[in-house]
This record gives structure tokens, sequence and C-alpha cells, in this order.
């Protein structure tokens, strides 16, 4: 058997939800170190999952020649700066959401990735949910027929508490509001199931506390398949629900409305004529699941590595997911429809 990838986790907030998703397969991952600018908290975290090993500095973690993976669990401004850093000290990275600032650099460190033989991979782990994996499994194999409309809402709370921390809210740190920071779960679940988008219309402002960022926003989506579709996002919603809705010519399905884990069970799914739900439902019952979240995201990734095969989620994922947003913010400055995708000399390009 192959010997167990040897981790080193960047930040003690939702890196300590990382970490359990390594620990979930012991023979696969070991959490040697663990980064935080807070050694307490490090020290703290460390202490409960029976990480040996803490620092202060990202640096250590590169030069350590027994690290494998850095794992990038940091506010999004830090984000491409790390991701480089590990990449030319020969480090496989995976990072949390948003990966990077732009385009652009999304692009640069895509070519410093091809270049130094690692692997980059952003994190996406809504879509390992059993609920939308069967949706997936079923649009594999080509079931569902085309895709007519989708809709989409995410409405979450967030308080004036929930930003007193020092670098939520601001366009400095955050780099963006609610669709880049919480939706941008969502808008990567619609291009898993449909794919590459033609054409964004939206409007976004900043209705619920007072920050820089936006956090209400009003999508409407055109897919490259013709598919239509909407996303309402607010952090505002004393009710905090997440729903996605697909209607395909064969089938519909629709998520439960569980806020952080809408893609997992149970799903409703509706099919339309005896032998389509024949064979639907024959389909459904061959499908094997996998892990879900982050512990099934890390899995996925395990394998990839081993194997040498395309990575659960790619940079083209998040590359996909940042156009939307750039688009979005385009939109919504200038009244008009934005077309994709979105390449240099576009007003988006070098940032949101």
């Amino acid at each position: 058997m192959d010997s167990p990838l040897q981790i080193a986790v960047v930040g003690s907030g939702i890196g300590s939800e990382h970490v359990q998703g390594f620990h979930a397969f012991p023979d696969l991952f070991s959490v040697k170190m663990l980064c935080d600018i807070s050694r307490e908290r490090a020290a703290s975290v460390a202490e409960k999952f029976r990480i040996p090993e803490v620092t202060a500095n990202f640096s250590d973690l590169c030069s350590r020649p027994d690290i494998d993976v850095i794992d990038i669990c940091t506010p999004p401004n830090l984000h491409s700066a790390q991701i480089q850093e590990a990449l030319k000290a020969g480090k496989h990275v995976i990072c949390e959401k948003p990966l990077v600032e732009s385009l652009a650099v999304l692009d640069s460190i895509s070519r410093l990735a091809e270049e130094s033989g690692r692997q980059v991979m952003p994190i996406f782990q809504y879509r390992f949910g059993h609920g939308l994996q069967k949706l997936k499994y079923l649009a594999d194999l080509k079931l569902t027929g085309e895709a007519f409309v989708f809709n989409v809402d995410v409405a979450w709370l967030r308080s004036r508490e929930y930003y007193r921390n020092s670098w939520r809210g601001r366009k400095a740190t955050e780099l963006g509001g609610a669709l880049l920071s919480q939706a941008i779960h969502a808008v990567d679940m619609i291009l898993y199931i449909l794919g590459p988008v033609r054409s964004v219309f939206g409007r976004a402002a900043t209705r619920v506390n007072e920050i820089e960022v936006e956090d209400c926003l009003a999508i409407v989506l055109e897919m490259a398949d013709g598919s239509l579709g909407t996303l309402s996002v607010t952090l505002g919603s004393v009710a905090e629900i997440s729903r996605h809705r697909f209607t395909f010519r064969n089938i519909s399905a629709e998520s439960s409305t569980e806020p952080y884990s809408n893609s997992r069970e149970p799903w409703i799914f509706c099919f339309d004529a005896d032998s389509v739900e024949s064979g639907i439902t024959n389909a459904l019952n061959q499908f094997h699941p996998l892990p879900e979240g982050y512990a099934g995201q890390f899995y996925r990734f395990y394998h990839a590595v081993q194997n040498g095969v395309e990575l659960p989620v790619t940079m083209g994922d998040a590359r996909a997911t940042l156009e939307v947003v750039a688009a979005v913010y385009h939109s919504s400055e200038t009244g008009k429809p934005v077309q994709l995708p979105i390449g240099p000399g576009h007003a988006k390009y070098e940032g949101f």
C-alpha cells in the first residue's frame, strides 16, 4: 500500500474542519504540522487533533522535505502568495475558496503549477454530497434529457458580530462579498451539473450590514447548453436555507433546504414517464456513494495524486466559478449582460 500523504494545514479556523476530514482516512493522510499566526489558537487545535508540530511561519512548512501537501485555510488575500511559495517549494497545494483574487492571478498560478509538476486543488466540498452526486450520475449517463431551467436560493444570515473579525467584509482582505465568499459553492454546484456559462446578468447590493462588499444579489444565468436559471443570494435571512432545483426533460431534481449541507440527501427526484422512471430507478440502484464533504474531496484527491489522474476539483473548475463572479460584478456595475469566457483585456480580468 502507498504511504500516507504528509499534510501541513495553514489556519486553525476552517482548517480544523479540514483536519477532521484528513483524520477520516488515517491510512491515506497524516497531518504533521499546523501553522497559524496565533500560536495559542494553533496549540489548542493541535492538542485536540494530536498534531505533533505547530509553527507561526508559513515558510517553515515549505522548507520541510517531509511535507507533501500544504493545505491553505487562511483569509483570501493571502492565498495567491502562499500558493506560489508552496508550489515553488515543490509541494502539492489544497486551498480554500475563493482561490485567488483575479482570473489573471489564477491563470498565472495554473502556469506555475504546470511548470512545477505539482497539483493545486481548490476546495469545493459541496459537490460531493450524495444527493448532488446522484444527479451528476444520472446526467453523465444522459438519463436526465436536456436541461430547461434551474432555480437556486442561498439565504443565510451574517450578523454584525460576524464582521468583527478584522478581515471580513473588507475588499482588501475578503476580496468580495456574499457571492465570492458564500454563494460560490452554489455556483460551483450549478456548473458541476450543467457545465459552462454563456452569459450573466446580475445585480449586487449591500443592504444587510455596513460592510465594503455585497451581501445581496439577484443573478440570471444562460448556460452554454441553452438552459436558463436564477440565483438569489442574501446574508440577511432569519430563516437560513440553501436550495437547488433543476428541471430537465425527463426529470426534476430538488435538494433539501439545509443551509450548509443541501448537496447531501435527501433530494427529491421526479420522473416523467414509466419507461424513463424504470431506467432512472435502475441507475440509482447502481449508484455507489463515496465519502462526502471535506473527507470525500480529500479521499478523491489522494487517489487522483497516487494514480496520476485528474483531480476531483481542478483549477479549471475554480476559474469557471471566478468567471461567473467577475461577470456578475461587471454586470452589476454596467447594467448590461456579460458574455463568457473572460480573458485578458476584459475589465474584470485583472481583479474583481
